[in-house]
């Protein structure tokens, strides 16, 4: 049976933790970024599907080509960011199933006759993982900030132009700067989110 974390790890993860919109000149290493996405990964998935893919856009080329997608509103705090990454999912991530569900052989055959069905796993599973990978952000020292606020079209054209992965949101990653945060927004009430029956 697990233990419940101490009051400073549910800090960093929940109580602090705040979205970012403007985050420190540090460069964040690309082995912490492999160590977040392996922390995520371990996150539970229906039939272990994984379908989350994520293109990390670093370099400022990457970033000039991100930047015509980008809202008003999200552009330069996107490319002032030091990683924006691409929360994307993959269409044919039952490909995979065989060797990430070996329980169940049949398990690809729950998907490949049903592209509907196909496509609404991906989406929850794979926005699913965007949440893990928020949290294994934060729990390795870093922050975040999510955002929807992109042409959709425009960057799954560019960067994901064979049409099996499709994007979902993005992520600004880096180390926060605190001085630029608001206050925190108002949280609904247990009673108004929850019943227990």
């Amino acid at each position: 049976m697990a233990s419940s974390l101490d009051a400073a790890a549910l800090d960093q993860l929940f109580r602090s933790a705040r979205t970012h919109n403007k985050f420190l000149d540090k460069e964040v290493p690309d082995g912490l970024l492999k160590q977040v996405v392996e922390l995520a990964q371990l996150g539970p998935t229906s039939a272990n599907c994984q379908p989350a893919r994520i293109l990390f856009v670093k370099t400022p080329e990457a970033k000039e080509r991100l930047k015509p997608f980008l809202s008003e509103g999200n552009r330069d705090k996107t490319i002032a960011a030091p990683v924006c990454a691409i929360f994307a999912h993959d269409l044919e991530f039952y490909e995979n199933l065989p060797r990430t569900f070996p329980h169940n052989q049949a398990a690809k055959s729950w998907f490949t006759g049903s592209p509907a069905h196909a496509e609404t796993t991906a989406f929850r599973n794979g926005t699913l993982q965007g949440a893990y990978f928020i949290l294994a952000a934060r729990a390795l020292g870093l922050d975040t900030g999510p955002m929807s606020g992109y042409n959709q079209a425009g960057v799954d054209a560019e960067f994901f132009p064979g049409g099996k992965v499709k994007s979902n949101f993005l992520i600004n990653i880096g180390y926060g700067d605190n001085s630029a945060l608001l206050g925190r927004l108002p949280r609904l009430a247990f009673d108004e989110v929850a019943k227990i029956i």
